[in-house]
Protein backbone atom coordinates (compact mmCIF):
# COMPACT_ATOMS: atom_id res chain seq x y z
CA UNK A 1 0.00 0.00 0.00
CA UNK A 2 1.19 3.31 -1.11
CA UNK A 3 0.79 6.11 1.52
CA UNK A 4 0.21 9.65 0.38
CA UNK A 5 -1.78 12.41 2.12
CA UNK A 6 -4.97 12.38 -0.32
CA UNK A 7 -5.72 9.94 -2.82
CA UNK A 8 -6.91 10.88 -6.14
CA UNK A 9 -9.32 9.25 -9.01
CA UNK A 10 -7.09 7.98 -11.80
CA UNK A 11 -8.93 10.59 -13.94
CA UNK A 12 -8.14 13.64 -12.63
CA UNK A 13 -7.91 17.22 -14.23
CA UNK A 14 -7.50 20.65 -13.57
CA UNK A 15 -10.06 22.83 -15.34
CA UNK A 16 -9.54 26.60 -15.65
CA UNK A 17 -10.97 28.96 -18.31
CA UNK A 18 -10.15 27.43 -21.76
CA UNK A 19 -7.52 24.82 -20.12
CA UNK A 20 -8.10 21.20 -19.30
CA UNK A 21 -4.85 19.94 -17.87
CA UNK A 22 -4.83 15.80 -17.00
CA UNK A 23 -2.76 15.22 -14.44
CA UNK A 24 0.01 12.41 -15.23
CA UNK A 25 0.07 8.65 -13.21
CA UNK A 26 0.88 9.86 -9.44
CA UNK A 27 1.28 7.29 -6.53
CA UNK A 28 -1.68 8.89 -4.88
CA UNK A 29 -3.73 7.68 -7.64
CA UNK A 30 -2.98 3.77 -6.70
CA UNK A 31 -4.58 3.29 -3.97
CA UNK A 32 -8.10 4.55 -5.80
CA UNK A 33 -7.24 2.10 -8.53
CA UNK A 34 -8.96 -1.19 -8.88
CA UNK A 35 -7.15 -4.51 -9.04
CA UNK A 36 -7.81 -5.08 -12.65
CA UNK A 37 -6.85 -1.15 -13.90
CA UNK A 38 -3.20 -0.89 -12.99
CA UNK A 39 -0.93 -3.52 -11.59
CA UNK A 40 1.76 -5.44 -12.90
CA UNK A 41 0.17 -7.99 -14.46
CA UNK A 42 -2.11 -5.42 -16.29
CA UNK A 43 -0.79 -2.12 -17.13
CA UNK A 44 -2.33 0.39 -19.43
CA UNK A 45 -0.87 -0.63 -22.74
CA UNK A 46 -0.17 1.83 -25.31
CA UNK A 47 -0.07 1.70 -29.33
CA UNK A 48 2.57 4.10 -31.22
CA UNK A 49 3.47 4.47 -35.06
CA UNK A 50 6.19 6.10 -36.64
CA UNK A 51 6.15 6.09 -40.26
CA UNK A 52 9.10 7.00 -42.89
CA UNK A 53 8.24 7.89 -46.44
CA UNK A 54 9.84 6.72 -49.42
CA UNK A 55 11.27 3.83 -48.08
CA UNK A 56 15.17 3.53 -46.92
CA UNK A 57 18.52 2.43 -48.15
CA UNK A 58 17.88 -1.50 -47.05
CA UNK A 59 21.90 -2.48 -46.44
CA UNK A 60 21.52 0.06 -44.17
CA UNK A 61 18.73 -0.78 -42.09
CA UNK A 62 19.08 -4.57 -42.58
CA UNK A 63 20.87 -6.12 -39.82
CA UNK A 64 23.61 -8.52 -40.89
CA UNK A 65 23.12 -11.72 -38.42
CA UNK A 66 20.08 -13.08 -37.17
CA UNK A 67 18.44 -13.82 -33.59
CA UNK A 68 20.00 -12.30 -30.32
CA UNK A 69 23.14 -9.97 -29.90
CA UNK A 70 22.94 -8.58 -33.97
CA UNK A 71 25.31 -6.00 -35.19
CA UNK A 72 23.43 -2.72 -36.01
CA UNK A 73 23.96 -0.97 -38.95
CA UNK A 74 24.49 2.78 -39.59
CA UNK A 75 20.64 3.51 -39.67
CA UNK A 76 19.92 1.77 -36.69
CA UNK A 77 23.39 2.79 -34.70
CA UNK A 78 21.59 6.04 -33.14
CA UNK A 79 18.88 3.40 -31.65
CA UNK A 80 21.76 1.23 -29.79
CA UNK A 81 20.75 2.13 -26.37
CA UNK A 82 17.34 0.21 -26.59
CA UNK A 83 18.31 -3.08 -28.35
CA UNK A 84 17.95 -4.93 -25.47
CA UNK A 85 14.17 -3.76 -26.17
CA UNK A 86 14.24 -3.72 -30.06
CA UNK A 87 12.50 -6.60 -32.35
CA UNK A 88 13.49 -6.03 -35.98
CA UNK A 89 11.79 -8.23 -38.21
CA UNK A 90 12.57 -8.11 -42.17
CA UNK A 91 11.50 -9.65 -45.17
CA UNK A 92 7.36 -8.93 -44.77
CA UNK A 93 5.44 -7.45 -47.62
CA UNK A 94 3.07 -4.67 -47.97
CA UNK A 95 1.78 -6.65 -50.87
CA UNK A 96 -1.92 -4.59 -51.27
CA UNK A 97 0.45 -1.66 -52.17
CA UNK A 98 1.45 -3.69 -55.56
CA UNK A 99 -0.39 -2.41 -58.70
CA UNK A 100 -2.66 -4.34 -60.41
CA UNK A 101 -3.16 -5.18 -63.64
CA UNK A 102 -3.36 -2.25 -65.68
CA UNK A 103 -3.03 0.00 -62.84
CA UNK A 104 0.64 1.38 -63.68
CA UNK A 105 2.27 4.40 -61.55
CA UNK A 106 1.06 5.26 -58.09
CA UNK A 107 3.18 3.35 -55.50
CA UNK A 108 3.83 5.93 -52.92
CA UNK A 109 -0.53 6.29 -52.70
CA UNK A 110 -0.81 2.56 -52.54
CA UNK A 111 2.28 2.31 -50.40
CA UNK A 112 0.56 4.56 -47.49
CA UNK A 113 -2.71 3.80 -48.57
CA UNK A 114 -2.24 -0.08 -47.81
CA UNK A 115 -0.11 -0.10 -45.43
CA UNK A 116 -2.59 -0.19 -41.49
CA UNK A 117 -5.17 -1.49 -43.80
CA UNK A 118 -4.12 -4.13 -45.58
CA UNK A 119 -6.36 -3.49 -48.52
CA UNK A 120 -5.45 -2.24 -52.27
CA UNK A 121 -6.73 1.03 -52.73
CA UNK A 122 -8.68 2.30 -55.58
CA UNK A 123 -6.99 4.41 -57.73
CA UNK A 124 -9.39 7.51 -57.97
CA UNK A 125 -8.53 11.25 -58.10
CA UNK A 126 -11.82 11.94 -56.96
CA UNK A 127 -14.11 11.79 -53.70
CA UNK A 128 -14.86 7.97 -54.01
CA UNK A 129 -11.88 7.07 -51.96
CA UNK A 130 -11.83 3.35 -50.66
CA UNK A 131 -9.40 1.49 -48.78
CA UNK A 132 -10.28 0.00 -45.68
CA UNK A 133 -10.03 0.18 -41.77
CA UNK A 134 -6.44 0.96 -40.48
CA UNK A 135 -4.86 -1.32 -37.58
CA UNK A 136 -4.32 1.83 -35.37
CA UNK A 137 -8.18 3.05 -35.73
CA UNK A 138 -9.44 -0.70 -34.86
CA UNK A 139 -7.08 -0.45 -31.90
CA UNK A 140 -8.51 3.23 -31.05
CA UNK A 141 -12.24 1.92 -30.95
CA UNK A 142 -11.11 0.15 -27.93
CA UNK A 143 -8.52 1.87 -25.97
CA UNK A 144 -10.61 5.37 -26.65
CA UNK A 145 -13.67 4.33 -24.65
CA UNK A 146 -11.07 4.84 -21.85
CA UNK A 147 -9.16 8.14 -22.45
CA UNK A 148 -10.07 11.87 -23.69
CA UNK A 149 -8.94 10.97 -26.91
CA UNK A 150 -9.73 7.77 -29.06
CA UNK A 151 -6.21 8.17 -31.39
CA UNK A 152 -3.89 11.07 -32.46
CA UNK A 153 -2.76 11.36 -36.28
CA UNK A 154 0.14 13.41 -36.70
CA UNK A 155 2.45 14.27 -39.59
CA UNK A 156 5.56 16.72 -39.83
CA UNK A 157 4.39 17.69 -43.33
CA UNK A 158 1.20 19.59 -44.55
CA UNK A 159 -1.79 18.28 -45.40
CA UNK A 160 -3.48 20.83 -47.82
CA UNK A 161 -2.16 19.79 -51.12
CA UNK A 162 -5.24 18.55 -52.88
CA UNK A 163 -5.65 16.95 -56.41
CA UNK A 164 -3.26 13.89 -57.15
CA UNK A 165 0.18 13.62 -55.29
CA UNK A 166 0.53 10.26 -57.20
CA UNK A 167 -0.35 9.74 -60.70
CA UNK A 168 -3.73 8.68 -60.70
CA UNK A 169 -4.36 8.66 -57.02
CA UNK A 170 -6.03 11.22 -54.45
CA UNK A 171 -3.46 12.95 -52.42
CA UNK A 172 -5.19 12.14 -49.44
CA UNK A 173 -3.89 7.97 -50.29
CA UNK A 174 0.00 9.58 -49.96
CA UNK A 175 -1.14 12.20 -46.81
CA UNK A 176 -2.47 9.69 -44.52
CA UNK A 177 -1.84 6.28 -43.22
CA UNK A 178 -5.28 6.13 -40.93
CA UNK A 179 -8.83 5.19 -41.87
CA UNK A 180 -12.13 5.35 -39.54
CA UNK A 181 -14.06 3.24 -42.27
CA UNK A 182 -13.31 2.07 -45.61
CA UNK A 183 -13.89 5.56 -47.09
CA UNK A 184 -13.43 7.77 -44.70
CA UNK A 185 -9.34 8.72 -44.62
CA UNK A 186 -7.78 10.89 -41.45
CA UNK A 187 -6.18 13.78 -41.99
CA UNK A 188 -3.09 13.93 -40.15
CA UNK A 189 -1.76 17.27 -37.83
CA UNK A 190 1.59 19.24 -38.30
CA UNK A 191 0.81 22.46 -36.60
CA UNK A 192 2.14 21.77 -32.60
CA UNK A 193 -0.31 24.71 -31.40
CA UNK A 194 -3.50 22.71 -32.56
CA UNK A 195 -2.11 19.20 -31.21
CA UNK A 196 -1.32 21.79 -28.05
CA UNK A 197 -4.88 22.94 -27.97
CA UNK A 198 -6.60 19.58 -28.80
CA UNK A 199 -4.60 17.85 -25.52
CA UNK A 200 -4.59 21.19 -23.16
CA UNK A 201 -6.68 23.77 -24.41
CA UNK A 202 -10.56 24.37 -24.35
CA UNK A 203 -11.36 20.67 -24.86
CA UNK A 204 -13.70 21.08 -21.80
CA UNK A 205 -14.44 25.00 -21.92
CA UNK A 206 -17.99 26.13 -22.65
CA UNK A 207 -16.66 29.55 -23.61
CA UNK A 208 -14.96 29.29 -26.85
CA UNK A 209 -13.66 32.95 -26.62
CA UNK A 210 -12.04 32.71 -23.22
CA UNK A 211 -9.29 30.36 -23.98
CA UNK A 212 -8.86 32.50 -27.46
CA UNK A 213 -8.42 35.48 -25.02
CA UNK A 214 -6.11 33.63 -23.21
CA UNK A 215 -4.06 33.17 -26.49
CA UNK A 216 -4.07 36.88 -27.06
CA UNK A 217 -2.84 37.71 -23.69
CA UNK A 218 0.13 35.23 -24.69
CA UNK A 219 -0.45 33.58 -20.87
CA UNK A 220 0.09 29.83 -20.34
CA UNK A 221 -2.48 26.88 -20.27
CA UNK A 222 -1.10 26.87 -17.02
CA UNK A 223 -1.89 30.23 -15.63
CA UNK A 224 -5.29 29.24 -15.94
CA UNK A 225 -5.23 26.28 -13.64
CA UNK A 226 -2.89 27.95 -11.52
CA UNK A 227 -4.09 28.22 -8.04
CA UNK A 228 -6.12 24.80 -8.22
CA UNK A 229 -2.19 23.29 -9.14
CA UNK A 230 -0.85 25.08 -5.91
CA UNK A 231 -3.43 23.78 -3.81
CA UNK A 232 -3.36 20.17 -5.40
CA UNK A 233 0.43 20.15 -4.70
CA UNK A 234 0.32 20.83 -1.14
CA UNK A 235 -1.63 17.80 -0.68
CA UNK A 236 0.54 15.59 -2.16
CA UNK A 237 3.48 13.55 -0.89
CA UNK A 238 7.11 14.72 -1.69
CA UNK A 239 7.52 11.85 -4.86
CA UNK A 240 4.09 13.14 -6.29
CA UNK A 241 5.29 16.38 -5.65
CA UNK A 242 8.24 16.01 -8.38
CA UNK A 243 6.28 14.19 -10.72
CA UNK A 244 3.66 16.44 -11.10
CA UNK A 245 6.52 19.53 -11.56
CA UNK A 246 8.57 17.12 -14.14
CA UNK A 247 5.46 17.19 -16.08
CA UNK A 248 3.94 20.18 -15.67
CA UNK A 249 7.42 21.69 -16.78
CA UNK A 250 7.27 19.66 -19.89
CA UNK A 251 4.70 21.61 -20.52
CA UNK A 252 5.35 24.81 -20.53
CA UNK A 253 8.58 24.17 -22.24
CA UNK A 254 6.32 22.66 -25.26
CA UNK A 255 4.04 25.86 -25.01
CA UNK A 256 7.05 28.21 -24.91
CA UNK A 257 8.68 26.57 -27.85
CA UNK A 258 5.18 27.06 -29.92
CA UNK A 259 5.02 30.41 -29.23
CA UNK A 260 8.41 30.93 -30.03
CA UNK A 261 7.46 29.30 -33.68
CA UNK A 262 4.76 31.58 -33.84
CA UNK A 263 6.62 34.65 -32.88
CA UNK A 264 9.27 33.55 -35.83
CA UNK A 265 6.26 33.00 -38.29
CA UNK A 266 5.08 36.54 -38.18
CA UNK A 267 8.70 37.93 -38.60
CA UNK A 268 9.70 36.27 -41.72
CA UNK A 269 8.04 35.13 -44.94
CA UNK A 270 5.64 32.16 -44.60
CA UNK A 271 7.48 28.68 -45.81
CA UNK A 272 5.04 27.07 -48.88
CA UNK A 273 2.43 24.31 -46.86
CA UNK A 274 3.91 25.39 -43.53
CA UNK A 275 1.13 27.12 -41.37
CA UNK A 276 1.76 29.53 -38.60
CA UNK A 277 3.13 27.76 -35.69
CA UNK A 278 5.40 25.12 -37.36
CA UNK A 279 9.08 25.32 -35.94
CA UNK A 280 11.40 26.70 -38.72
CA UNK A 281 13.80 23.58 -38.89
CA UNK A 282 12.90 19.64 -39.00
CA UNK A 283 14.51 18.75 -36.15
CA UNK A 284 12.87 21.38 -33.80
CA UNK A 285 9.50 20.39 -35.66
CA UNK A 286 10.43 16.81 -34.65
CA UNK A 287 11.26 16.98 -31.39
CA UNK A 288 8.13 19.22 -30.25
CA UNK A 289 5.82 16.59 -32.01
CA UNK A 290 7.10 13.87 -30.21
CA UNK A 291 7.33 15.98 -26.94
CA UNK A 292 3.64 16.66 -27.24
CA UNK A 293 3.50 12.79 -27.97
CA UNK A 294 5.13 11.81 -25.12
CA UNK A 295 2.92 14.10 -22.70
CA UNK A 296 -0.33 12.50 -24.61
CA UNK A 297 0.78 9.47 -23.21
CA UNK A 298 2.10 10.58 -20.17
CA UNK A 299 -1.49 12.01 -19.12
CA UNK A 300 -3.34 8.72 -20.59
CA UNK A 301 -4.97 11.31 -22.91
CA UNK A 302 -4.73 9.09 -25.79
CA UNK A 303 -3.07 5.51 -26.16
CA UNK A 304 -2.42 5.18 -29.76
CA UNK A 305 -0.94 7.56 -31.60
CA UNK A 306 -0.13 7.85 -35.68
CA UNK A 307 3.20 9.68 -37.21
CA UNK A 308 4.08 10.25 -39.85
CA UNK A 309 7.74 11.14 -39.99
CA UNK A 310 7.12 12.65 -43.66
CA UNK A 311 4.29 12.12 -46.45
CA UNK A 312 4.77 9.43 -49.45
CA UNK A 313 6.71 11.62 -52.37
CA UNK A 314 7.97 14.20 -49.71
CA UNK A 315 10.15 16.75 -51.09
CA UNK A 316 11.84 17.52 -47.86
CA UNK A 317 15.38 18.63 -47.57
CA UNK A 318 17.56 18.27 -44.80
CA UNK A 319 20.02 21.12 -45.28
CA UNK A 320 21.13 21.00 -41.40
CA UNK A 321 23.22 17.29 -42.10
CA UNK A 322 23.91 18.80 -45.47
CA UNK A 323 21.71 17.18 -47.11
CA UNK A 324 20.27 20.06 -49.62
CA UNK A 325 18.38 17.56 -52.22
CA UNK A 326 14.98 16.35 -52.08
CA UNK A 327 14.23 12.66 -49.93
CA UNK A 328 11.90 11.62 -52.87
CA UNK A 329 14.71 12.66 -55.49
CA UNK A 330 17.28 10.89 -53.29
CA UNK A 331 15.56 7.67 -52.83
CA UNK A 332 15.16 7.19 -56.97
CA UNK A 333 19.03 7.15 -56.63
CA UNK A 334 19.47 5.33 -59.62
CA UNK A 335 22.99 3.01 -57.75
CA UNK A 336 24.20 6.64 -58.11
CA UNK A 337 26.92 6.74 -54.40
CA UNK A 338 27.03 10.20 -54.06
CA UNK A 339 22.92 10.04 -53.54
CA UNK A 340 22.88 6.53 -52.03
CA UNK A 341 25.32 8.68 -49.11
CA UNK A 342 22.74 11.58 -48.74
CA UNK A 343 19.86 9.09 -48.25
CA UNK A 344 21.62 7.12 -45.44
CA UNK A 345 22.33 9.93 -43.69
CA UNK A 346 18.63 10.84 -44.51
CA UNK A 347 17.47 7.58 -42.77
CA UNK A 348 19.88 7.66 -39.74
CA UNK A 349 18.76 11.54 -39.01
CA UNK A 350 15.02 10.02 -38.79
CA UNK A 351 16.14 7.23 -36.23
CA UNK A 352 18.15 10.05 -34.36
CA UNK A 353 14.89 11.76 -33.84
CA UNK A 354 12.89 8.79 -32.79
CA UNK A 355 16.00 7.61 -30.75
CA UNK A 356 14.95 11.28 -28.87
CA UNK A 357 11.35 10.25 -28.31
CA UNK A 358 12.27 6.69 -26.57
CA UNK A 359 14.51 8.54 -24.63
CA UNK A 360 11.50 10.85 -23.06
CA UNK A 361 9.65 7.52 -22.85
CA UNK A 362 12.68 5.61 -20.78
CA UNK A 363 12.92 8.22 -18.60
CA UNK A 364 8.98 8.61 -17.56
CA UNK A 365 7.69 6.36 -14.54
CA UNK A 366 4.50 4.26 -15.32
CA UNK A 367 3.34 2.07 -12.98
CA UNK A 368 5.98 -0.57 -12.31
CA UNK A 369 8.01 0.46 -15.25
CA UNK A 370 8.42 3.05 -17.70
CA UNK A 371 6.21 4.76 -20.35
CA UNK A 372 8.10 2.90 -22.93
CA UNK A 373 7.96 -1.03 -20.87
CA UNK A 374 4.23 -0.24 -21.60
CA UNK A 375 4.18 0.80 -25.38
CA UNK A 376 4.43 -0.81 -28.26
CA UNK A 377 6.22 1.16 -31.23
CA UNK A 378 6.22 0.30 -34.25
CA UNK A 379 8.80 1.71 -37.01
CA UNK A 380 8.37 1.15 -39.94
CA UNK A 381 7.35 2.53 -44.27
CA UNK A 382 5.51 0.98 -47.02
CA UNK A 383 7.65 0.34 -49.27
CA UNK A 384 11.38 -0.99 -48.69
CA UNK A 385 13.48 0.41 -51.62
CA UNK A 386 12.50 3.87 -53.04
CA UNK A 387 14.47 3.03 -56.08
CA UNK A 388 12.79 0.69 -57.61
CA UNK A 389 9.35 0.97 -55.60
CA UNK A 390 9.53 -1.96 -54.08
CA UNK A 391 6.68 -2.79 -51.71
CA UNK A 392 8.35 -6.02 -49.95
CA UNK A 393 10.91 -6.51 -47.31
CA UNK A 394 9.86 -3.53 -45.56
CA UNK A 395 12.00 -2.14 -42.82
CA UNK A 396 10.40 -2.75 -39.64
CA UNK A 397 10.80 -2.69 -36.40
CA UNK A 398 9.49 -3.00 -33.05
CA UNK A 399 10.53 -0.96 -30.05
CA UNK A 400 8.93 -1.32 -26.35
CA UNK A 401 8.21 -3.82 -23.92
CA UNK A 402 4.58 -3.60 -24.90
CA UNK A 403 3.43 -4.68 -21.41
CA UNK A 404 5.17 -7.73 -21.45
CA UNK A 405 3.95 -9.00 -24.78
CA UNK A 406 7.57 -8.14 -26.81
CA UNK A 407 10.78 -9.95 -26.53
CA UNK A 408 13.44 -7.53 -27.55
CA UNK A 409 16.79 -7.92 -28.59
CA UNK A 410 16.72 -10.08 -31.68
CA UNK A 411 16.32 -9.74 -35.46
CA UNK A 412 13.80 -11.84 -37.01
CA UNK A 413 14.47 -12.45 -40.62
CA UNK A 414 11.96 -14.16 -43.32
CA UNK A 415 12.23 -14.88 -46.67
CA UNK A 416 11.51 -12.08 -49.06
CA UNK A 417 10.22 -14.51 -51.72
CA UNK A 418 7.85 -15.68 -49.85
CA UNK A 419 6.45 -12.20 -49.47
CA UNK A 420 4.60 -12.92 -45.73
CA UNK A 421 2.18 -10.00 -45.37
CA UNK A 422 3.36 -7.57 -43.01
CA UNK A 423 -0.71 -7.94 -41.75
CA UNK A 424 0.51 -10.91 -40.40
CA UNK A 425 2.74 -9.29 -37.41
CA UNK A 426 -0.13 -6.36 -37.26
CA UNK A 427 -2.32 -9.33 -35.94
CA UNK A 428 -0.13 -10.83 -33.34
CA UNK A 429 0.08 -6.57 -32.19
CA UNK A 430 -3.71 -6.11 -31.87
CA UNK A 431 -4.14 -9.78 -29.99
CA UNK A 432 -1.31 -8.47 -28.00
CA UNK A 433 -3.48 -5.40 -27.31
CA UNK A 434 -6.12 -7.39 -26.08
CA UNK A 435 -8.23 -7.15 -29.78
CA UNK A 436 -9.54 -10.43 -30.64
CA UNK A 437 -9.47 -10.63 -33.99
CA UNK A 438 -9.07 -13.93 -36.58
CA UNK A 439 -7.39 -12.16 -39.57
CA UNK A 440 -6.48 -8.52 -40.45
CA UNK A 441 -6.38 -7.26 -44.20
CA UNK A 442 -4.81 -9.47 -46.62
CA UNK A 443 -2.97 -11.74 -43.63
CA UNK A 444 -2.48 -15.39 -43.67
CA UNK A 445 -1.98 -16.25 -40.10
CA UNK A 446 0.11 -14.98 -37.06
CA UNK A 447 3.64 -14.73 -36.99
CA UNK A 448 4.08 -15.96 -33.33
CA UNK A 449 7.36 -13.51 -33.47
CA UNK A 450 6.58 -11.30 -30.66
CA UNK A 451 7.92 -13.11 -27.45
CA UNK A 452 9.81 -15.20 -29.47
Amino acid sequence: MIITKKHLPRRTFLRGIGASVALPLLDSMVPALTAQELTAANPVKRLGIVYVPNGVFMDNFTPPDEGRNFSLPSTLKPLAEYQDQMLVVTGLSNKMGDAWPGEGAGDHARAAGAYLTGVHPKKTEGADLRAGLSMDQIVAKVFGEKTQLSSLELSLESRENVGACDPGYACAYANTLCWSSATTPLPMENNPRIVFERLFGGNESTDPEAWRARREEDSSILDAVHSKLRRLQGGLGHRDQLKLEEYMDAIRNAERRIQMAESQSERELPVIDQPAGVPGTFQEHAKLMYDLQHLAFQADLTRVITFMVGHETSQRAYPEIGVPDAHHPLSHHGGNAEKIEKLIRVNAYHTEMFAYFLDRMRNTNDGDGSLLDNSMMLYSSGMSDGNGHNHHNLPTMLVGGGSGAINGGRHIRYDRDRETPVTNLFLDMLQKLDVPLDTFGDSTGNLNVLTG
